[in-house]
């Protein structure tokens, strides 16, 4: 990757034409991870990219939920169960698991498996006490690369939708939200994949 061309090519095609020193700092987080996890697919790193860049409102850094799960189900004291009808009250720990951090993690279940994930990496990351970690870089980093490599949000991961037979820029939607927003992703996700590669 040429660090140059990607930067000039998604500020004038991603952003607009400006790109702000906090979104630069966000995404050089980004690719320290990648690297730091052995440079995989850039199909991968290009969709974890968009996905963050759709998922922060273009910030690139971690945030909370715009109204803070207000009419959802999971903005309520409520586990996901399996499925609507069948939500599950909760009242410890006494906090909200509405949206957070770079991919607006949302669901008592998700924030405790990440909790025990992070366990069996030696971090300390207590998710389902301190759901508040996800709006900080290293964790959120974290999170968002693991959940969404293995699948931990919907069950859905990235070696599904990129790999030696399949790029599937809109259904890889599906490893953090359905089709919500698919194609608009996937073009972004188009466009993070064409600078990343470009020499």
């Amino acid at each position: 990757m040429n660090a140059k061309i990607f930067f000039d090519s998604i500020r004038h095609n991603v952003f607009g034409g400006k790109l702000l020193q906090s979104q630069v700092d966000g995404i050089n987080a980004i690719l320290s991870e990648w690297e730091r996890q052995g440079r995989f697919d850039l199909r991968w790193l290009a969709y974890i990219l968009a996905t963050t860049y759709h998922e922060t409102a273009r910030t690139m850094e971690p945030i909370e939920e715009y109204g803070k799960g207000k009419n959802y189900d999971y903005g309520k004291k409520l586990k996901m169960g399996k499925g609507p009808g069948k939500r599950i009250p909760y009242t410890e720990p006494d906090k909200l698991y509405y949206g957070r951090g770079l991919v607006q993690v949302t669901w008592y279940e998700n924030y405790e498996r990440l909790t025990k994930a992070a366990s069996k990496f030696d971090k300390s990351w207590n998710f389902l006490n301190n759901p508040e970690l996800l709006l900080e870089m290293e964790p959120s980093i974290w999170a968002t690369f693991y959940g969404m490599r293995t699948g931990l949000f919907t069950g859905r991961k990235l070696s599904e939708f990129f790999n030696d037979d399949k790029t599937d820029w809109v259904n890889a939607r599906k490893i953090i939200n359905g089709h919500d927003c698919a194609d608009k992703i996937a073009g972004i996700a188009v466009k993070f994949y064409t600078a990343l590669c470009a020499e």
